[in-house]
């Protein structure tokens, strides 16, 4: 049976910009290789299977190109942005709290109102948690392609996690940032203590003066893909990195700026709190915007890994969308569906 893939740019003001997210809305009675087969024919870092629940308000699944994992923070806001453009958002009013099953857990999500009537999604992760890198720092360096006189070392650099291990690694400046070209496939000979890691470099150099940090994400080489544009969970990462270890007297909301390097400006939002003797994060975007194509069209044809999300044009007030054929729903396919274990991305 067909399925129809919904196209979102979340923590971006406009289309074309931040991080793209597939959305199934129908995903009930799809199998676990149909929906890895979509994920991999839109070809996005995620896309979310929509789906009901008798825990929560909904539920939403996440498929990488690769695999399946836990949780994805920009994929959740198209997800929840595509319910509400369909009518289909649970509970009515604003602000409308509800709660969402993962791969993670149960969380918190919020809508609030925001501009040109879209919503603001505004979601809570799992408590901070962090752990010492005890590999080579020339190591490190060389996998992301900078020099080690290019990372800091007045501030730690640290594996980190609000749901899934990152490494949240300071380097210098925004010249370091831009010369980053990362060899994903040596991460794990590097990362020894968390080899399925991920890697978030970040810096206080900023390009925009409304923002606080600057950062870049680059992929676990298990995910088929190598950089998010835009991450919404390693983005919590580093806002309780913030917290921890630069300043506690930093804005709230904590802005976190990422993908200029591969034309997906975008932003996100940080809550940061010390709870319990935890840092308690919520991440937030202000929409996510969308853009148009025929329904069918090759609006989401799938792109090389390696290359930045092409930009769209014709900008409108709906998503686009493609019909993708899959198997019938619920049936097995001769495809062997990954297994690989679950993280959280996005």
């Amino acid at each position: 049976m067909p399925a129809r893939v919904l196209h979102f740019d979340a923590f971006a003001p406009r289309p074309g910009m931040g991080n793209p997210a597939g959305v199934v809305l129908d995903s009930d009675g799809l199998s676990d290789t149909t929906m890895q087969a979509i994920a991999h024919a839109v070809g996005f870092n995620e896309t979310a299977f929509v789906l009901p629940s008798t825990r929560a308000d909904l539920r939403l699944r996440y498929f990488t190109p690769g695999h399946e994992v836990d949780l994805c923070g920009h994929a959740t806001v198209g997800a929840f942005v595509a319910l509400h453009q369909h009518g289909r958002l649970p509970g009515g009013g604003f602000p409308r709290r509800l709660t969402l099953e993962t791969g993670a857990g149960l969380l918190p999500v919020t809508v609030e109102p925001g501009g040109a009537g879209e919503p603001v999604v505004i979601m809570a992760q799992a408590p901070a948690q962090f752990e010492s890198f005890a590999g080579d720092r020339a190591a490190l360096a060389r996998v992301l392609g900078i020099a080690p006189d290019d990372l800091r070392d007045d501030l730690p650099i640290l594996y980190g996690s609000t749901g899934l291990w990152t490494l949240v690694v300071p380097v210098q400046g925004l010249g370091a940032m831009r010369r980053m070209k990362p060899r994903t496939a040596d991460f794990p000979s590097v990362l020894t203590e968390r080899p399925g890691a991920s890697i978030h470099p970040f810096c206080l150099e900023t390009i925009h003066r409304d923002t606080d940090l600057h950062a870049r994400h680059f992929s676990s080489p298990r995910s088929g893909t190598v950089e998010d544009p835009v991450t919404g969970t390693a983005s919590g990462v580093l806002g309780a990195y913030h917290l921890e270890f630069i300043t506690d007297d930093a804005p709230a909301p904590l802005v976190v700026e990422q993908g200029q390097e591969i034309g997906r400006d975008g932003r996100v939002r940080v809550w940061v709190e010390r709870r319990d003797g935890r840092c308690r994060v919520r991440v937030g975007a202000p929409a996510a915007s969308c853009t148009s194509s025929r329904s069918g069209g090759a609006c989401l044809k799938p792109r090389s890994r390696s290359a930045a999300p092409a930009r769209r044009t014709s900008p409108t007030s709906c998503a686009c969308s493609r019909t993708i054929r899959s198997a019938p729903r619920g049936s097995a396919t001769r495809a062997r569906s990954p297994t690989p274990t679950r993280g959280v991305h996005g």
